[in-house]
């Protein structure tokens, strides 16, 4: 009866503090961009690009995550699907920095112990500052960096792979404030031809996860 009653509170723990579970991985992928420049598909990425990240598991659909991305974009008229944009040839390439912590959501529980529970897709939601370059003048440039916000949202589908890893493959898109990652807007005169929308960028990716720090309650032979 005593061991029947540990065994019951231990499940209950483990339900409720799932998140002494931990995970550390790395991206590695494709970056687009869409603006004024270029293509403007969504999903095309054209430039390798990686991320870092750690996630703290609150319990088997919820996750605190927080993460570093190096993210290269580059956008040209030549591989636009407009007759305009082929013709007027423009082309540019920039470098982001970001950072951004955010909830990701899973569909089903997610617990790589479980045989029932190894697989999920998800969704995921952040707040990012993201540092990028930018050209400001008018007969003479000034190469300047600046750091703003951004509102990713991303869906992705992760399982178990082996032991303590898993992977996952994950297309993330972030809805910008600004409209000078191709160094096309109003602070730049001579470089301003469209302007009239905000700027997305994008990454599509693979990531390889260790997990670690599950609570004593999920090891075999309790």
């Amino acid at each position: 009866m005593r061991r029947s009653i540990l065994f019951i509170a231990c499940l209950y723990f483990c339900s409720t503090t799932f998140g002494q579970e931990y995970e550390i991985g790395v991206s590695l992928g494709g970056t687009n961009y869409v603006g004024d420049i270029g293509s403007t598909s969504y999903i095309n990425p054209n430039k390798l690009a990686g991320t870092v990240f750690f996630k703290y598991n609150y319990n088997p659909r919820v996750a605190l995550k927080a993460t570093f991305s190096y993210l290269p974009i580059a956008g040209d008229d030549a591989k636009a699907g407009s007759h305009f944009r082929n013709n007027r040839g423009l082309s540019f390439s920039n470098t982001i920095n970001e950072v951004a912590l955010g909830l990701e959501f899973n569909f089903y529980e997610f617990d790589i112990s479980s045989e029932d529970k190894s697989w999920t897709p998800y969704i995921l939601v952040e707040l990012a500052a993201f540092n990028y370059g930018i050209i400001i003048g008018e007969t003479e440039t000034v190469n300047k960096n600046k750091t703003v916000l951004a509102l990713p949202i991303g869906i992705g589908f992760k399982s178990k792979l082996i032991g303590n890893l898993a992977f996952s493959l994950e297309t993330k898109f972030r809805y910008t404030f600004e409209d000078d990652l191709d160094f096309i807007s109003d602070n730049n005169l001579d470089f301003n031809i469209e302007g009239n929308s905000n700027d997305w960028y994008m990454f599509t990716g693979v990531s390889i996860i260790y997990t670690f720090g599950r609570p004593a309650c999920y090891t075999k032979g309790l």
